[in-house]
């Protein structure tokens, strides 16, 4: 078989480790191949967290948003069942990413980035979870938990993406979730996926030693697209041992049976519940939980479509489900919130050393803008009690990436840009 044939079957093979990993397209040898850009970043010494949870249809802003600003502001409809927990949050206004799309780009809402734009960046339109998830998640079993729905508009939740452009497929129910936390695998399937890592490796090696031998034969200007491409195998050979490392250790006991799926609506609060254990457990610290299309109103006694009913026209019964709606949302988010600070560490509650976003990529849902987003960001250093407005125009707008950038920061990611951040901003 020719070095072109092999280099093409262990490439393919490579594709299940890492979604795809090929040699860089080189001027001065051509390999007719695309390059994948490498993230850099370091983990914090201490274990921080981080949880988004998003909504595909935006939150009705005259009931979210306050109009005083610090700490004084005046409780609004959709931050009513917060109250309770007012000092361990923060309510920003005025940060988005100065973008269009409406449904289209919504999948933006933690990067920031069009997935059509994305090609030539350097992280693409990688999401802040998974930027995260490369700095920190070879720490645990899992690297992260992406959790949402296949149904509903355009194809199901979106809201997490790779470097490489690949869209993270959630985790659809409680008893997934439940299963991949909890369940061990049979000593039949350990021993296969021992066996698939094995190859793996090897593939892996002898893909590294034809680039190796390639870094000798190129120009400066590829050998620095080779370093890059260096930088993905590396990051292919934390994962390959990450899995390595936990294929024979066993999973956390269950503290309850198996629960048993229901639908979007009724199955929130477990979903929530397990995202709390497998952040306890230590299972994982970077998960997300995306609210999509398939969140049915009627689960809630309203006899209408979610998506027909963001087109509300400012019709004041629609608008009155809708809050319905989206008041059961913020009551689940705050009943996490508490959970998380209920669950006791070392090092305080858990909620302490987790940052907790809550937010959309809609703005307006009714002219479906993806501006003026509504973001709460609890937990994690970001306990204000306040209502910050950022300027959202001008020289001095602040985009949202600003706030992600604080936040990987915190973490202990050493980068000084994410998405189309302009500084850092909390």
């Amino acid at each position: 078989m020719s070095n072109k044939k092999t280099l093409r079957r262990r490439q393919f093979v490579l594709k299940s480790v890492a979604g795809s990993l090929f040699l860089p397209s080189l001027a001065s040898i051509s390999l007719g191949q695309d390059s994948v850009q490498a993230g850099h970043g370091s983990p914090s010494p201490q274990a921080q967290r981080f949880v988004a949870v998003g909504n595909l249809l935006g939150f009705q802003q005259k009931h979210f948003f306050p109009t005083s600003v610090g700490k004084d502001y005046e409780q609004t409809k959709l931050l009513a069942p917060l109250e309770a927990i007012r000092e361990k949050y923060t309510v920003y206004r005025g940060l988005d990413h100065g973008l269009r799309g409406g449904h289209f780009a919504v999948h933006t809402f933690l990067s920031g980035v069009l997935h059509h734009e994305s090609k030539n960046r350097v992280d693409g339109n990688v999401t802040l979870d998974q930027y995260l998830a490369d700095a920190i998640g070879g720490n645990t079993r899992f690297a992260s938990l992406t959790v949402g729905s296949e149904g509903g508009i355009h194809g199901g939740c979106q809201m997490s993406w790779t470097r490489s452009g690949v869209r993270v497929p959630p985790i659809t129910a409680p008893e997934e979730l439940f299963d991949k936390l909890f369940l061990d695998d049979t000593q039949s399937t350990k021993t296969k996926k021992k066996r698939e890592t094995k190859l793996h490796a090897s593939i892996l090696d002898a893909v590294l030693e034809q680039a190796t031998d390639l870094s000798r034969r190129v120009n400066t200007e590829d050998r620095q697209k080779l370093d890059e491409y260096f930088s993905s195998v590396r990051d292919v050979e934390k994962k390959i041992k990450t899995r390595q490392q936990w294929s024979d250790q066993p999973k956390p006991k269950a503290p309850f049976a198996k629960p048993v799926n229901t639908n979007t609506v009724d199955d929130l609060p477990m979903l929530y519940e397990l995202i709390a254990l497998a952040l306890q457990t230590d299972s994982t610290r970077i998960a997300t939980l995306e609210i999509g299309g398939s969140f049915l109103p009627q689960n809630l006694g309203i006899d209408k479509s979610y998506h027909s009913m963001s087109h509300h026209g400012n019709d004041e019964s629609v608008v009155a489900n809708l809050v319905k709606l989206e008041t059961y949302q913020l009551e689940q988010f705050s009943k996490f919130l508490s959970r998380l600070a209920a669950m006791k560490t070392d090092n305080g509650s858990l909620l302490d050393t987790t940052a907790v976003l809550f937010g959309s990529g809609m703005g307006n849902g009714s002219s479906h803008t993806n501006t003026d987003l509504p973001i709460i960001l609890a937990g994690g250093g970001y306990e204000s009690g306040e209502f910050r407005k950022a300027e959202s125009s001008g020289l001095n707008k602040v985009p949202l990436c600003n706030l992600f950038l604080n936040i990987a920061q915190s973490i202990g990611v050493n980068t000084e840009a994410f998405g189309n951040s302009t500084g850092s901003y909390c």
